[in-house]
């Protein structure tokens, strides 16, 4: 009887054996940081939706499949051409930010499926794009209204795929290219707004300079009158009293005559 099991026992270790090459690379997953799996049950309810397995390594029924998706933030690069109001066309280079949501993922796989890119984001950032540019300018494109364009972008297409189990965490505008011709008269428009900018200036400069002038010869005029109103005949001539008595006290040799001949002032002539 010990001999009948024993080759038994070989038999069924065999088997299992084979079965474990045969189906150990479906048996055992590992899921890398960064990625998220969820479970489908072949023999079962299908996929589980609600169970969503992290990193590590997991082992799963040789008839199951565990779908593995990345759930880091991406950058994905769109170049499009698009018309503006005026129906010149615009080439524009977008960078979009996305995710999946982590706990999530088994309805997002249900939905849309891995590539969830293509099918929602892209269209939905080109439809969105064509509509937000075709309502402006090329020049506000590429000078004053960029930031606001971009957000435009950014908030019409996070409205589409609200609810799809997506985070839109950005969208950038990092080119725009414009006609050869429309850049020349662009910047050219520039340049002469800078130019009137810097005449305004100097138009404004020369006028306060002006007003600064009159407030100062307001204030020469001004004080020479009150001068004229103050010194009188009498003052000088007592001045020149005291400034003849001042000499007079002097040890120089002097000459002083008193009178100028109008008899106003003293004259002083002499000393060293």
């Amino acid at each position: 009887m010990e001999n009948q099991g024993l080759p038994k026992v070989l038999v069924l270790g065999l088997v299992g054996i084979v079965l474990l090459f045969i189906f150990g690379a479906s048996m055992f997953v590992t899921i890398h940081p960064g990625q998220k799996g969820v479970l489908f049950e072949t023999l079962g309810d299908g996929l589980d939706k609600e169970t969503v397995y992290g990193q590590g390594l997991h082992i799963i029924a040789p008839w199951n499949d565990m779908i593995v998706y990345d759930v880091k933030e991406t950058e994905t690069f769109e170049k499009m051409q698009v018309l503006s109001s005026n129906g010149l066309p615009i080439k524009i280079d977008l960078s979009i930010i996305h995710h999946p949501v982590h706990d999530r993922i088994g309805y997002l796989h249900d939905n849309l499926g891995e590539n969830y890119l293509e099918k929602i984001i892209k269209p939905a950032v080109r439809s969105v794009t064509r509509e937000v540019i075709g309502n402006y300018l090329p020049e506000e494109l590429y000078n004053t209204k960029r930031k606001e364009i971009e957000d435009e972008i950014f908030s019409k297409t996070q409205d589409i795929v609200t609810g799809k189990d997506i985070n839109l965490p950005a969208i950038y505008i990092r080119d725009v290219t414009l006609p050869q011709t429309l850049v020349t008269a662009i910047e050219q428009k520039l340049k002469q707004e800078q130019e009137s900018l810097e005449y305004e200036f100097k138009i404004d400069k020369a006028r306060k300079e002006a007003e600064r002038k009159e407030i100062e010869a307001n204030g020469i005029a001004k004080f020479q009158q009150i001068v004229n109103q103050t010194i009188t005949p009498q003052l000088l001539k007592w001045k020149g009293v005291e400034a003849t008595q001042e000499i007079a006290k002097s040890t120089n040799a002097k000459v002083i005559v008193i009178g100028n001949g109008d008899g106003d002032l003293p004259i002083i002539l002499g000393g060293q």
